[in-house]
C-alpha cells in the first residue's frame, strides 16, 4: 500500500486547521474580555462598553454574553481570571475573529479567605510574604521545571535517599526555609478534620489509638504512597479553597510539591508515579498539605464509621476502626472503604490490613490499645535492660548504636514507654536517674 493511501484527505486537513483557527482565536477573544470585564464596573452597561473597546467592535452576541456572565457571577471574579475567560471560551460563539483592539493588565485579589491566613492578592505580596524577590521567587516554584531535568547537583532543590519502599526528597535549606514560612504563617492555621491526629499540635498517637482502646474489634488500614498520591492539581485546589487567586495558588502550589528526576527513579519501574508534581516526603510542609488535602476522605470514613456504628482515626497514612463488628460486618467495612478511598484518588494497601478482636494483640501505630493505649510489653523491657546496662556501666558503655545525645534519646524513650502506665514510667525513672549518676 502506497504511502500517500495512509495520508489524511485535503478536506480533512482543512477542517482540522479550521478547528484549531476558530479554538485559538475564542481563546483569545476569551482571555481579552475576561481582563476586560475584570477592569470594568460590574454591571450590564459597563461590561457592553468594556467588550466592544475590546474587540474594536460592536457585536450582536455581546449582549448575550454580557447577560450570561452576570447570571453566572454576581460578583467580579477577581480571583480567578482564568476561569472567567474559560467560561466566556465555552459560551462564545464559533468563529470570532482574533483581532484585539485593547488588551487590559488587570491585577488579581484576594475576593474572600475562609480562615485567618496572610492576605496575599498577587505574586508580589507572596514574595514579600515570604522575603524573596521576585526572581528568587519563580526560581524556587521551579517554574521552568530545572529540578526535574538537569542532572546537576547545585541546581537541585531537594536531596534524594531512596530507603526500603520510598523516597526521601529532602528540600535544600533555603527551600526548607520558604516551605517552613509556609506551614507556620499560613498552613498551620487552617483546621483540619477531627479525625486526623498525625503532625497536628496537640494530637499524637496516643491519641489517636485512644477511641480504640477497650473495643471488642480493631480494623486497621494503610494509603499506598500517601504523598505521592497528593497531586499538584490538588495542591493548588487547597490553595484555591483558601481564597487565594489563580496565580498565588498557582505558586504555592509549585512551592509545596515536586518532579522527581528521571535519574534518580532509574532503576526504580514502580516509582514511575514520582515523575508527575506531587508532595514530596521529606518537606515540612507536606505532612500539613496532606492532613487538608484529605478532608474530605476523612470526612466520608468518618460517615462510613458511623453507619456501622464504629469510630474513625487516621494519622497520616494509618486508618483505624473499631466497635462491635462481626466478620462479615468488618469485611463490608474495609470493601467500602477501599472504594471511598479509590474516589478520593487514594488507594489501600491490602497487604497491610488487619482485623483484630479482643483474643488478639490489638496494635495501632506501635501502641496496644486492648486496654488502654500503650507500649508493648516488649519494648518496656527492652528499654528497661538498656537503663540497667547504663546504670551499672555508664551512658558511653551502653550507648551502642552511637546517638549524639544518648541521655535526651533515653528521656524521650522513656516518655513514650512510660506514657499511661504510671508504675513502668517510675521504675524507668528511677533507672534513669541511676544512670545519670554514673556520669557525676
Amino acid at each position: 500500500m502506497s504511502t500517500a493511501a495512509h495520508r489524511r484527505p485535503a478536506s480533512a486537513l482543512r477542517a482540522s486547521q479550521g478547528r484549531h483557527d476558530r479554538a485559538t482565536s475564542g481563546r483569545a477573544a476569551a482571555r481579552a474580555l475576561a481582563l476586560a470585564f475584570l477592569a470594568a464596573d460590574w454591571g450590564r452597561p459597563a461590561l457592553l462598553a468594556a467588550g466592544f473597546e475590546a474587540l474594536g467592535r460592536r457585536p450582536r452576541w455581546m449582549g448575550p454574553l454580557v447577560t450570561r456572565v452576570l447570571g453566572a457571577y454576581r460578583d467580579p471574579p477577581a480571583d480567578r481570571p482564568r476561569e472567567l475567560a474559560g467560561f466566556l471560551e465555552a459560551v462564545l460563539p464559533p468563529f470570532v475573529p482574533n483581532r484585539i483592539v485593547v488588551r487590559r493588565a488587570v491585577p488579581t485579589r484576594v475576593v474572600r479567605l475562609r480562615w485567618d491566613t496572610p492576605h496575599l492578592d498577587d505574586l508580589a505580596a507572596l514574595a514579600e510574604f515570604l522575603g524573596v524577590d521576585g526572581d528568587r521567587l519563580d526560581w524556587f516554584a521551579d517554574r521552568r521545571e530545572i529540578n526535574r531535568k538537569t542532572t546537576t547537583e547545585a541546581l537541585r532543590h531537594y536531596r534524594y535517599e531512596w530507603r526500603p519502599h520510598r523516597l526521601i526528597e529532602a528540600p535544600k535549606p533555603r527551600l526548607r526555609a520558604l516551605q517552613r514560612t509556609l506551614l507556620d504563617g499560613l498552613l498551620g492555621r487552617v483546621p483540619v478534620h477531627p479525625a486526623a491526629h498525625g503532625f497536628v499540635p496537640g494530637r499524637s498517637p496516643f491519641t489517636f489509638a485512644a477511641p480504640h482502646a477497650g473495643r471488642p474489634v480493631v480494623v486497621r488500614l494503610d494509603l499506598a504512597a500517601f504523598f505521592t498520591s497528593v497531586s499538584v492539581s490538588r495542591v493548588y485546589g487547597l490553595f484555591r479553597a483558601m481564597g487565594y487567586p489563580e496565580p498565588v495558588a498557582h505558586a504555592l502550589a509549585a512551592l509545596c510539591t515536586t518532579s522527581t528526576p528521571a535519574d534518580v527513579l532509574r532503576g526504580h519501574p514502580d516509582a514511575f508515579a514520582l515523575r508527575a508534581p506531587h508532595l514530596p516526603q521529606g518537606a515540612p510542609s507536606s505532612p500539613a498539605i496532606a492532613n487538608l488535602c484529605t478532608f474530605r476522605l476523612d470526612r466520608r470514613l468518618d460517615g462510613v464509621a458511623d453507619a456501622f456504628g464504629a469510630v474513625y482515626t487516621r494519622y497520616a497514612d494509618d486508618l483505624a476502626f473499631s466497635g462491635d463488628l462481626n466478620l462479615g460486618a468488618a469485611r463490608r467495612l474495609i470493601r467500602l472503604v477501599e472504594r471511598v478511598a479509590v474516589a478520593e484518588g487514594f488507594r489501600i494497601n491490602p497487604a497491610k490490613t488487619r482485623v483484630r478482636g479482643r483474643g488478639d494483640r490489638q496494635r495501632l501505630a506501635g501502641l496496644v490499645v486492648n486496654d488502654g493505649p500503650a507500649a508493648p510489653r516488649e519494648e518496656y523491657d527492652r528499654l528497661r535492660a538498656i537503663l540497667h546496662a547504663a546504670a551499672r556501666d555508664g551512658l558511653e558503655a551502653a550507648n551502642r548504636d552511637g546517638r549524639a545525645d544518648f541521655a535526651a534519646h533515653l528521656a524521650g524513650r522513656i516518655a513514650w514507654v512510660g506514657r499511661g502506665r504510671p508504675a513502668r514510667a517510675a521504675k524507668l525513672r528511677e533507672l534513669y536517674m541511676a544512670a545519670l549518676a554514673t556520669e557525676l
